[in-house]
């Protein structure tokens, strides 16, 4: 049960597969650990330049002698006027006070043209790496990409919400798609629907998903241990994708406040907001999202949200204060547990196990 196509297809040892979170969180240490304990680690590289990406894989090689991958945001295009930026930052500015923060009016906003040319770049190191591994969120790349991709021998993740999404992965060439339902703590990764029409709980998108796709399907969104691992392989998945379950790792970047916040945390108050990135995402409730919350409408787009807010989080993390800081996190915080990964991955495969035997039985 635990070994199947998926496993074979990525040379891991068990159908676990940590998922890549951008930001900090995945550090060289973490993504190692993780593949060193028969999963697989990924690096969330959607922040990173080309440089720290070669720098990370180089580290993670001298960390581990086993498959690793590498996750990248799919460019989409965006635009922003002057005046949007001006009236963010007129809601932004209170919140920057409160952190002691000069108010800011000036920011480097990137161009498409930046961001895609940053993807490019990515994607050489990615083949030049020769990283076995390659997944994408908020999108399909070109054809162009993913036929660069196949020839360097690369196995290719993507990433639905929806059937319909799945299909474009599977038809776009992908070896096998990540079906992320809305339990899922961090960003969206729908790309053809908008956000609220793509939340379908993962109990009911694995199953329609797993009868529309002919390659491997993994299970993204509140699983946190073995009971999500066997329910997630009886509806059709050949694996799981765990992000907050990772997160409270002693291995994992996070700060410390973060860690707590969701250690501390219950399930219903977890909530969707696209006040920190312009783009919908799942985290635990706080002040910056109550604050920014009758505002969202008339944020701008992500990446550039994400860029006016950059300060604000930066200068409250440094100050271990988590009003103003994203704190991702999937919808069963109450299993989150400070371990290793070494016992987290331990510990669900030793449940699974059980719980596949007494059904054995």
């Amino acid at each position: 049960m635990l070994n199947n196509e998926m496993t074979k297809l990525l040379k891991i040892k068990y159908p676990i597969i940590q998922a890549p979170m951008a930001g900090g969180v995945t550090t060289s240490k973490l993504v190692a650990e993780v593949s060193n304990s028969g999963g697989l680690g990924m690096i969330g590289a959607g922040y990173m330049t080309p440089v720290q990406l070669r720098e990370q894989v180089r580290e993670i090689k001298e960390l581990t002698s086993n498959p690793f991958g590498v996750n990248l945001f799919v460019p989409n295009e965006f635009q922003v006027t002057e005046n949007e930026i001006q009236s963010a930052n007129q809601f932004l500015n209170p919140i920057r006070q409160q952190l002691n923060l000069h108010s800011k009016e000036q920011f480097e906003i990137s161009h498409f043209n930046d961001v895609f040319e940053k993807f490019v770049e990515q994607i050489k190191v990615v083949m030049e790496e020769k990283v076995p591994i390659c997944s994408f969120t908020f999108g399909i790349p070109s054809e162009e990409v993913i036929a660069e991709l196949k020839q360097s021998n690369i196995i290719l993740m993507g990433t639905a919400t929806t059937v319909t999404e799945a299909v474009e992965n599977e038809k776009a060439g992908m070896d096998i798609v990540v079906a992320q339902g809305s339990e899922a703590g961090g960003h969206r990764g729908n790309f053809i629907n908008s956000s609220q029409e793509s939340l379908i709980g993962l109990m009911s998108l694995i199953p329609q998903v797993v009868d529309n796709v002919s390659i491997p399907v993994v299970a993204a969104g509140g699983i946190m241990d073995g009971r999500g691992l066997i329910a997630s392989i009886c509806l059709g998945a050949m694996g799981v994708q765990m992000g907050t379950a990772f997160l409270t790792c002693m291995e994992s970047g996070a700060q410390k406040v973060y860690k707590e916040a969701i250690l501390n945390a219950n399930e219903d108050q977890t909530v969707f907001t696209r006040s920190f990135s312009g783009k919908w995402a799942r985290g635990i409730k706080n002040k910056f999202i109550l604050e920014m919350q009758k505002h969202e409408p008339l944020l701008p787009d992500y990446p550039v949200q994400n860029t006016l807010t950059q300060d604000i989080r930066k200068t409250s993390a440094a100050q271990n204060n988590q009003d103003f800081i994203s704190l991702w996190s999937g919808q069963s915080p109450r299993l989150a547990k400070s371990q290793t990964v070494e016992s987290l991955i331990k510990n669900i495969i030793t449940e699974a196990k059980k719980l596949s035997s007494m059904e054995a039985r």
